[in-house]
């Protein structure tokens, strides 16, 4: 099942699926982007039904999963490339509550939602793979502050999912994608990027590859073999594809900065810690 599966990423992972033999249950927003998906893969040879609805609400997910079990009588893969874009020009100091609300239910509530309804399949089963969508913006490169807080979210879930559900048999890992789609294209966009070069928070190279992204094409494959048993042995990680580009984010570390047994010695004291923390 892939959720937000109508256009750009979501569409070339359930094409990439599809064109695997894959039977595959399309969910989108617009009825009529999920039939012509539904019809698309059908008419090319494939099976796909369609399930309508936002990702983020309640039970969404879960009539995914059913339409899985009753129309293919198995459910062993859940993408999740649902999302919206932050509103054109958003920052900290502008977004509304409600935007921020929708951005955490159109990419968190939706990776929660996906990962519970399926795991809870999976971990009865005992194997099964879901994929959800990350973004650079979570490292705070690209601005906004909605977005980049949902996806920071999503990863925080996969890792604490796939740790919790590894001793069940399933995988949770996380694709960081760099595609064209309706999210990385248009005037707002491309006004956003040079903003945030002419501020310095992105460089030159950074700005030029976000500029001319790829097709999503280039980054499908890498959802389909984390959905696939060739990745079985891995699980818990993130990922980032563009192009002909694949990274793979390292586990975060804290670095030594100092230290002192607190049954021994009195708290920090400002001068200590401007000493250990400050620019001199």
């Amino acid at each position: 099942m892939v959720a937000g599966a109508t256009r750009g990423i979501g569409l070339s992972v359930a094409y990439a699926l599809a064109g695997c033999g894959v039977s595959v249950v399309i969910n989108g927003r617009d009825p009529v982007a999920v039939d012509e998906t539904v019809t698309e893969i059908r008419g090319g040879g494939g099976y796909a039904v369609g399930v309508i609805g936002s990702a983020g609400d309640d039970g969404v997910a879960q009539k995914m999963v059913d339409a899985a079990l009753s129309e293919f009588g198995a459910l062993d893969v859940a993408i999740n490339c649902a999302g919206i874009a932050e509103p054109a020009g958003s920052t900290i100091l502008s977004i509304s509550a409600e935007e921020f609300r929708d951005q955490l239910d159109a990419h968190l509530m939706s990776a929660f939602h996906l990962v519970q309804a399926a795991g809870r399949v999976f971990a009865e089963q005992g194997t099964g793979s879901i994929v959800l969508t990350g973004s650079a913006a979570s490292l705070g490169m690209f601005g906004g502050s909605g977005y980049p807080a949902a996806k920071g979210g999503v990863n925080a879930l996969a890792l604490a999912a796939g740790a919790d559900l590894a001793d069940r048999g399933v995988r949770v890992n996380v694709v960081m994608p760099g595609a064209k789609s309706r999210l990385s294209s248009g005037d707002h966009y491309v006004s956003h990027i040079e903003s945030l070069h002419r501020r310095g928070i992105l460089d030159e190279l950074t700005r030029d590859a976000a500029l001319d992204p790829a097709p999503p094409e280039y980054v499908a494959a890498l959802y389909v073999f984390l959905a696939s048993d060739a990745a079985r042995g891995i699980t818990g990680q993130v990922f980032t594809a563009a192009g002909g580009f694949i990274g793979r984010y390292e586990p975060q570390q804290a670095s030594f900065i100092a230290y002192r047994d607190h049954k021994d010695n009195a708290p920090y004291t400002l001068a200590e810690l401007a000493e250990l923390l400050g620019d001199g």
